[in-house]
């Protein structure tokens, strides 16, 4: 067995070394400082994630693949605070399902569908916490010889 002492400064140095290794490995014009424009269009990204019921979680530079229908997204992650407001869509939706089937729009009820399953499924995470963290106690660690 062998042992070897690490310090602040070798793994700094570790640090930078691997960074310029994968540097070579990538072209040199993504290491390139952004335009004016290109680093406004990154923040207006993270502006545009703010939506009435939550933040949109998308990557930048990715378009939205539900044409901003955010309820059907997984992606969407909902704001506990919106609970009510993410209920009163599902009630909304559960009123235009059935006008839509009184009225025999079937294409209607379809897409109608889609959302409610979505905001059911908002509302689900809600319900189970889905983001929120709670303590957990692990208990007092023992050395082998306390068991």
């Amino acid at each position: 067995m062998g042992y070897k002492a690490v310090y602040p400064t070798e793994a700094i140095e570790a640090h930078h070394a691997f960074i310029a290794r994968r540097r070579a490995l990538r072209p040199s014009e993504e290491y390139r400082v952004p335009t004016s424009e290109e680093w406004d269009s990154f923040l207006g990204h993270f502006e545009r994630r703010k939506l009435s019921v939550g933040t949109c979680g998308r990557a930048f530079g990715t378009d939205c693949i539900h044409e901003h229908a955010c309820v059907r997204c997984s992606l969407l992650r909902p704001d506990p605070s919106q609970r009510a407001r993410l209920a009163e869509i599902r009630d909304n939706l559960i009123a235009r399902i059935a006008e839509a089937e009184t009225e025999g729009w079937l294409g209607e009820v379809e897409g109608l569908q889609v959302s409610l399953t979505g905001v059911e499924e908002k509302l689900h995470q809600l319900d189970r916490g889905h983001g929120q963290y709670t303590a957990v106690d692990l208990g007092i660690p023992t050395t082998r010889g306390d068991r």
